[in-house]
């Protein structure tokens, strides 16, 4: 009786994980990281998720002087991804004199709804551009497209973990 038991535990066991076992492919797990710092949640909240409900002024609350906010960190985001997004697609990125602190300080309050935007945008068009991509360039790009991830990841705890200091995060959003 008990190998019966034991043989229907684990047949039940490998059919629920042959059917959570899709075939993953290069470009179907870069989609999924990209899209789960975007707007997909799952073992973090993603950027739409870190940023939304925000005002200008909390947007424009620092920690301390010396330290960035949720609007720097978003426009920063938003730089790197829009110049990465630019060059994968063929196109001549903007002019950047090597500077990072201006990817952060050329945020400004007034703007950040537009930020929150065009963040979302250009998120969306990395998806769209990587969807559309022959798997000869997603490879190549893949490195790339792993550390846009990574970075994007970073930074969302980040802005996560400012809107926790200033008592602007909802931990029923995904982490408390």
């Amino acid at each position: 009786m008990k190998a019966i038991i034991a043989f229907l535990f684990l047949s039940i066991s490998f059919h629920a994980h042959a059917q959570d076992n899709k075939t993953h492919t290069l470009k179907s797990t870069l989609l999924e990281q990209l899209r789960s710092t975007h707007n997909v949640a799952g073992w973090f909240a993603p950027a739409n998720v870190a940023i939304e409900g925000l005002t200008p002024e909390q947007a424009s609350w620092k920690p301390k002087e010396d330290e960035h906010s949720v609007g720097q960190l978003a426009n920063h985001l938003l730089f790197w991804d829009r110049r990465n997004l630019e060059k994968f697609k063929g196109e001549a990125p903007a002019k950047y004199d090597g500077n990072n602190d201006e990817t952060f300080n050329s945020f400004d309050s007034k703007s950040w709804a537009a930020t929150v935007q065009q963040l979302d945008a250009v998120m969306t068009e990395w998806e769209k551009a990587v969807e559309a991509a022959d798997d000869k360039k997603v490879e190549s790009w893949s490195p790339t497209i792993a550390n846009i991830v990574s970075h994007n990841a970073y930074h969302i705890g980040q802005i996560i973990f400012i809107r926790k200091l200033q008592a602007s995060w909802d931990p029923a959003k995904g982490v408390k």
